[in-house]
């Protein structure tokens, strides 16, 4: 179990990498930058001690159970990128809010500019769509599993 937690782990701190890269890329903002180096050393910090483990005790890599890997590794990639179409969905509702994203038609109803919506936005929420669906329906396939049949 702690293997399947320390990978758990490295995962989470892997797209929490790609992240801090991605907004750094889009912002170019110190703190991104910042974020991203200590992403850096957490991920080797965690992958040394995966492999301290792997080699000094390998009969937990060979008896380590896949299943409930994968079924925790689907369901992290599916939260995270949750959480991420639902940052997009805010900052659109934020920005459709600014006066200077929309302006007021003839019978005073607002209307809305293309500059609510950045191009970015667009294509990592429908890029994602997949992943989420792939890793959505394995998370909850095997929770129904758990549910009926006692196991994953």
């Amino acid at each position: 179990m702690l293997i399947v937690l320390l990978v758990s782990l490295l995962l989470i701190s892997f797209l929490v990498h790609i992240n801090f890269i991605l907004k750094y890329i889009i912002k170019r903002e110190n703190v991104y930058y910042k974020g991203f180096i200590v992403t850096i050393f957490i991920n080797f910090i965690i992958a040394g001690i995966l492999i301290v483990i792997a080699l000094s005790k390998p009969e937990l890599i060979r008896d380590l159970d896949m299943t409930i890997l994968v079924w925790v590794l689907s369901g992290v990639i599916m939260t995270m990128l949750l959480l991420m179409k639902i940052s997009i969905f805010r900052n659109i509702y934020k920005r459709s809010k600014l006066p200077e994203h929309y302006h007021l038609n003839f019978f005073g109803k607002k209307v809305l500019h293309g500059t609510v919506v950045k191009p970015a936005e667009i294509v990592l929420f429908f890029g994602s769509i997949p992943f989420f669906l792939i890793a959505g329906a394995y998370f909850v396939a095997r929770i129904i599993n758990l549910i009926m049949y006692k196991h994953l």
